[in-house]
């Protein structure tokens, strides 16, 4: 299984957003693209489904920035991932045209349970989980502000 690329993005967004400190201010969207490496129009779609989530508190103007909620980091990792790769099913068996096996195939039902260990696995984590060391320390490395 592989995550999608806005599903991807989000989580690193969100560990980003979980070792800011106080004493920083809040980074904007512009600068955790920069930080994550990616596009910034990416970066703001996964921001504005991710506010959407309630994972993530977007402020407008001076003093604004994006910060992680409490639901954010300490929700179930497993939840999290379901909400952002929604419900369907790992291959397209009823795609056009639909697979000529799908009256009689197991492979689906296979593919459906190894999905759901995948994401039972993620279920106890948290994003919390994710930024202990090594992690964290390189979060922080990684602004996004220009040098100068």
């Amino acid at each position: 299984m592989r995550l999608t690329k806005s599903t991807d993005i989000a989580l690193r967004i969100a560990m980003r957003l979980a070792v800011a400190d106080d004493t920083e201010a809040a980074p904007t969207t512009r600068e955790v693209a920069a930080a994550m490496g990616v596009p910034y129009t990416h970066a703001a779609k996964v921001v504005s489904r991710l506010t959407h989530l309630g994972v993530v508190e977007a402020r407008r103007g001076r003093g604004g920035g994006l910060a992680l909620t409490t639901a954010g980091l300490t929700g179930s990792l497993g939840r999290l991932v379901r909400e952002l790769e929604g419900s369907g099913d790992v291959v397209g068996c009823e795609d056009d045209p639909p697979c000529p096996l799908r009256a009689a195939c197991r492979l689906r039902g296979a593919l459906r349970e190894a999905q759901e260990a995948f994401f039972a696995h993620l279920d106890p984590l948290t994003v919390q989980d994710l930024v202990g060391r090594p992690t964290g320390p390189v979060l922080l490395s990684l602004t996004g502000r220009p040098e100068g």
